[in-house]
């Protein structure tokens, strides 16, 4: 694998989180339990899918053959995605989206900031930019985090529920390979298993503070990153994400 190549897939990585996540957050427009939430959640939306401009823009200047950010968006089929799984399972009750909200969001925090220090100057602005939206995100979802755990008998079973459905999909977030390995040789990107320690400080004290309790089990999917193996349900995400564009091929607004 060239320097080239990793960058690429590396890019394509950072995006599709971002993309596949924020179609997905944006599925609760209309139908979140109150209108403060639907908003709120609108708005998360929004930020990821502009931070998915980014780095599929970038991605599409890398590639070389003129690809645009909504090409690599809408004409790719699953196996050429390259998002961890946990941003593409479905949303579940409002517990369950937030749950996997924060989870997603402990990490990016930790990851853009250390991608403000890339070798690369656009990766490193792409990251000092989105890492402003992404605090508001972590504290949003931590404050949601915390009420909704140590709250009423029912949310606090609901959290937990989440946490342990959500907890063996976390671990791929941190599995690095080959690609990671030339992103670390290059000064691009971070050791994904560097961010392991921080991350797991800050789900000890939330989780302590929501009383949930963090699941034992060091197993963890994989897969998604690499386009090995995603979940069934990033087909049903892309079918409605990608209908537009697969039925009037290059319409334009």
């Amino acid at each position: 694998m060239t320097r080239d190549d990793a960058f690429l897939q590396f890019l394509l990585r950072m995006g599709d989180n971002t993309l596949v996540l924020g179609h997905r957050v944006s599925e609760w427009c209309g139908h979140a339990p109150v209108l403060e939430e639907d908003i709120a959640l609108a708005n998360t939306a929004l930020d990821l899918i502009g931070q998915t401009q980014m780095w599929l823009a970038l991605a599409g200047e890398v590639q070389g053959d003129g690809k645009s950010a909504d090409d690599l968006a809408f004409l790719r089929d699953a196996w050429d995605f390259r998002n961890a799984l946990l941003v593409e399972v479905p949303n579940g009750d409002f517990g369950r989206t937030l749950m996997r909200q924060f989870l997603f969001d402990s990490w990016h925090k930790l990851m853009l900031e250390r991608l403000k220090g890339s070798s690369d100057e656009r990766v490193a602005a792409i990251a000092e930019k989105a890492v402003k939206e992404v605090t508001y995100h972590v504290e949003r979802s931590r404050d949601t985090v915390i009420g909704l755990g140590d709250g009423t008998e029912e949310s606090h079973a609901r959290m937990q529920e989440a946490l342990d459905y959500l907890w063996p999909y976390v671990g791929e977030l941190f599995a690095g390979d080959a690609v990671d390995a030339e992103m670390v040789a290059a000064d691009i990107a971070p050791d994904p298993a560097s961010l392991r320690a921080d991350y797991d400080a800050i789900l000890a004290e939330v989780m302590a503070e929501a009383t949930l309790s963090i699941p034992k089990s060091g197993f963890a999917h994989k897969g998604g990153r690499d386009g090995r193996m995603h979940t069934e349900h990033l087909g049903h995400l892309l079918t409605s994400m990608q209908w537009l564009q697969r039925a009037y091929p290059g319409a334009r607004w």
